[in-house]
């Protein structure tokens, strides 16, 4: 049988269907949270808006009650970066990531961590502030910080260490915060970067093999192994995708709403199906500094901003009317929740 050939649009409908962007979904946060292969989170904020544009009826005290009862972790996962995932799928991402350091970390980091990390889950089982865990860490194995983040990210990948509770809420303290050790079941290795692949499938899927390892932070190499079973299909450039059985696979046609997305949305992470190409550099910043945008006919179409109360749109070219109506109502819903 010949493969499936997705075009562009197809693309952009299945990855906004799982991602929960075709229409608000009724689900557990902690669910949903799992659902999207979770949330980036650098900003405490971000994942809550993440999650009122696409969850119906989302409130931030579920999030902070998930948070505070561990049920959902925040902390260092996917490319080193900080991300909003369920307490279960951090132990697993977790465990699939530990062949994946970020290029910044150096091997002797990386040493210093694996060899400090059961005791140091252990210390940290107690929130502690970065200034605490590494004073411990010249404690006790004599190792003294190098003024710069290369061994404190180490320790949080491999010790599991994440944002404590208190320092994930909306409005946390951005300086100080504290990190406390996350519990969890172990899970084979293999096993793991198989289930991460099917997981990021499942959440941002069809996809190729440089899109898993672009946004995993693994080598291709690292999960080559991990791929039986999933299905073989094709772009319109011809590049092979894989993808998981029985996924969502929408019509071209499919509507798609107008939805709001925080700062930061792995959505937007190297998905041409999603951001347009010409709009790149308008939306991915210095310093890989991604602005909140909004999405239209299923692409984004702007930033905007929240300022006095009231949601600010920045089009990057001229809307139709209906969609302008579509906008100021969505962003009049957003102002209202943000207030």
């Amino acid at each position: 049988m010949a493969e499936r050939v997705l075009s562009l649009r197809e693309l952009n409908r299945a990855t906004l269907a799982r991602q929960l962007l075709l229409r608000r979904v009724r689900l557990p946060v902690v669910r949903a949270v799992e659902r999207v292969a979770g949330l980036q989170a650098q900003l405490a904020s971000t994942p809550y808006i993440g999650l009122w544009t696409r969850v119906e009826g989302f409130r931030p005290q579920t999030l902070e009650r998930a948070l505070k009862a561990r049920t959902l972790a925040r902390g260092v996962l996917m490319r080193g970066t900080v991300h909003l995932v369920s307490t279960s799928d951090y132990g697993l991402f977790g465990t699939a990531l530990d062949v994946a350091s970020p290029g910044w970390v150096t091997p002797e980091a990386e040493e210093i961590a694996r060899r400090a990390a059961n005791s140091l889950r252990a210390y940290a089982a107690t929130p502690r502030t970065r200034v605490e865990i590494l004073d411990w860490l010249e404690r006790e194995h004599g190792v003294a910080s190098d003024g710069t983040n290369r061994v404190w990210y180490a320790l949080r990948l491999r010790a599991r260490i994440a944002h404590a509770p208190e320092a994930s809420v909306w409005r946390a303290p951005v300086h100080g915060p504290s990190f406390v050790s996350v519990e969890h079941d172990e899970v084979e290795s293999d096993a793991a970067r198989g289930e991460l692949v099917r997981r990021y499938l499942a959440a941002f899927g069809p996809a190729t093999r440089a899109e898993i390892a672009g946004w995993s932070g693994m080598k291709v190499r690292d999960f080559a192994d991990s791929l039986d079973g999933l299905l073989l299909l094709r772009d319109e450039a011809g590049r092979e995708l894989l993808d998981i059985p029985r996924a969502p696979l929408p019509a071209a046609d499919t509507t798609a709403p107008i939805r709001f997305l925080p700062k930061f949305d792995n959505v937007l992470l190297d998905r041409r199906r999603v951001l347009p190409e010409e709009y790149r550099q308008l939306v991915v910043r210095k310093n890989a500094d991604v602005q909140p945008t909004f999405i239209v006919d299923g692409l984004v179409a702007g930033i905007w901003s929240f300022k006095g109360g009231r949601v600010t749109t920045e089009p990057f070219a001229p809307l139709p009317r209906a969609a302008k109506r579509e906008l100021e109502d969505e962003a009049g819903r957003l102002a209202a929740w943000l207030r």
